[in-house]
């Protein structure tokens, strides 16, 4: 398999993405190659936060997060790919001097944006708009940015907030946003997948594997529902 493709910061995450949500096996090599690559994104034009940039494609084209929402905006790609990054990254957890030095600045950077908005006492837990949201989710659950379970905690709270009542949510993309809950394993991150989880079932009732979006929406909403 694979990973990388140096035309497309989105592509290249995607294909990694695909390979942990179906937990393959990579290799050293495979491992390598892609941090490294990542890594060397780390602060170029149209990086968000000093985060990884996206590339000039990426911008051009347009991307889609790993469930399949489109994002709208050049700031969101940027900001979306670099928490998917940091988090690539973690997984992929390669001892390289300057891959790990690459995911320290970008984290600092992160951190930097969030403490402008920030108290000793108080964290955020939304970024954002729903979307950016998920991915700063996806980013802190594997150990990203700092004091994890303070974020996550109030993320959740907040999401419930957003509640319609009909099993969604307002601002939040339903699968990207489920995406991140199913790793979250806070009491209150397994009261919102409850809420969704009527939404699954009539999601896995009504449509059938098709593209690789709809056949990953079908294996996330059957993991939703085994969780509650």
């Amino acid at each position: 398999m694979k990973l990388v493709n140096i035309n497309s910061l989105a592509e290249t995450l995607d294909t990694i993405n695909e390979a942990f949500f179906h937990g393959h096996q990579l290799s050293k090599a495979q491992r390598e190659e892609a941090a490294i690559w990542i890594a060397s994104r780390r602060g170029k034009p149209g990086s968000y936060a000093s985060m990884f940039a996206p590339t000039d494609r990426d911008f051009k084209k347009g991307v889609k997060v790993f469930t399949g929402e489109a994002v709208r905006s050049n700031a969101a790609t940027g900001h979306i790919l670099g928490e998917e990054a940091c988090r690539a990254l973690i997984l992929l957890n390669v001892s390289d001097a300057a891959v790990k030095d690459a995911l320290n600045r970008a984290n600092l950077g992160m951190l930097k944006r969030l403490k402008e908005y920030e108290t000793q006492w108080k964290v955020h837990g939304t970024y954002c708009c729903g979307i950016c949201s998920a991915s700063y989710w996806r980013n802190i659950v594997v150990g990203g940015l700092d004091k994890n379970e303070q974020r996550l905690a109030a993320g959740m709270k907040k999401l419930k907030s957003y509640r319609l009542g009909n099993g969604q949510w307002r601002r939040f993309p339903f699968f990207y946003t489920l995406l991140a809950l199913n790793e979250i394993e806070l009491k209150s991150a397994i009261a919102e997948m409850r809420y969704a989880a009527p939404v699954c079932e009539r999601y896995l009732k009504r449509t059938r594997s098709g593209n690789k979006y709809s056949q990953r929406r079908r294996d996330l909403a059957e993991r939703i529902l085994a969780r509650c």
